[in-house]
């Protein structure tokens, strides 16, 4: 049977309006698979950016008050390693750590204790000292830790205070090596304690202190370091826009491809990471500065340099280390075989 003009007409018609059915949602989704890619590809990018190996890994979001950043990351954990212990001894007190520590530099923490361990106030003489020192090296023997196996430190900004002389004095008669160490040591060490093993090459310290910051980073092996003003610039009169001005200076002579993550401990950083800690989390992720609001002036000077060091190196992601201090460092650093 033939059919007429007007049937093969509506034949076509229908055909085509089927077709136009058939392939009208692919059409309607193109616009959304372009946005799928532009957005999988901005979140490879990032991972791409905070990911050390298969060790850990560091991201984050560009808002200047998320919170939603996180640091994956588990230290190896030491193998026979022995019970060492460091005293530093501070402008104002001690603070003293156990690490368990092996032959290949890896460590734990066994104990902390920060600026309550024996406070001067009470240790008007001579004899005073030698007593509570006494007692206060019974508590770390109690702990495990061997009379070889002890070391005391003083601080670059300790060693301006005449009671750490006579602290210092008093270890020595008692056998000890009281070890006195300048800003630069302290950079170094704070680098080799805080800065995990697998992000060295492309990450930096900064060590917010009240006398002075110390940054660190490793170039080629070598540990670079710079000391800015603390935290504390305040009590000389100086302007924060000065200090925010030295600072973002400074630090903006961080090499771009140490900039991954900032690893940051200090009084004001502890501070500050004590509103965001989750349970007893080694690591910390800050929010950025902007999200904090001073309680008093020093954490208002402390937030201004933090404020510094992120423009200058445009780093989002800034990890507080609740085990870390430069005294450990200087135990890794020290020839334990």
């Amino acid at each position: 049977m033939r059919l007429k003009p007007a049937g093969i007409i509506a034949i076509l018609l229908i055909i085509a309006i089927l077709a136009y059915f058939a392939i009208k949602p692919r059409l309607s989704g193109a616009g959304n698979g372009d946005t799928a890619t532009t957005e999988q590809t901005n979140t490879a990018a990032n991972d791409n950016k905070d990911t050390t190996s298969n060790s850990g890994a560091a991201s984050s979001a560009n808002s200047a008050n998320t919170t939603s950043r996180s640091f994956n990351y588990t230290p190896e954990k030491p193998v026979n390693g022995t019970l060492r212990g460091v005293v530093e001894v501070g402008a104002t007190g001690f603070n003293s750590f156990v690490i368990n520590m092996d032959d290949q530099k890896r460590w734990e923490i066994v104990s902390k204790d920060f600026g309550e361990s024996l406070a001067y106030e009470g240790l008007a003489t001579t004899e005073d000292i030698r007593a509570g020192l006494k007692k206060y090296l019974s508590s770390m023997f109690d702990k495990g830790v061997s009379g070889k196996n002890m070391h005391f430190v003083i601080s670059s900004g300790a060693q301006k205070e005449p009671k750490t002389t006579i602290i210092s004095n008093e270890l020595q008669k008692l056998g000890y090596v009281v070890n006195r160490v300048t800003a630069d040591e302290e950079a170094k060490y704070g680098f080799i304690a805080t800065v995990p093993p697998p992000f060295r090459d492309n990450s930096f310290m900064i060590d917010i202190g009240s006398g002075n910051t110390k940054v660190s980073w490793s170039d080629n092996g070598t540990v670079k370091t710079m000391e800015l003003p603390g935290a504390k610039y305040y009590e000389k009169g100086t302007p924060d826009d000065q200090v925010y001005n030295d600072v973002k200076a400074g630090a903006s002579k961080i090499p771009q491809n140490k900039r991954n993550v900032g690893f940051i401990i200090g009084g004001v950083p502890f501070t500050l990471a004590k509103q965001n800690r989750n349970g007893e989390e080694k690591y910390t992720v800050l929010n950025a500065p902007g999200a904090y609001t001073a309680a008093d002036k020093k954490m208002a000077s402390g937030l201004n340099i933090y404020k510094g060091v992120a423009e200058a190196t445009n780093t989002d992601t800034f990890v507080f280390d609740w085990d870390a201090n430069f005294t450990i460092g200087f135990l890794l650093s020290l020839n334990t075989r």
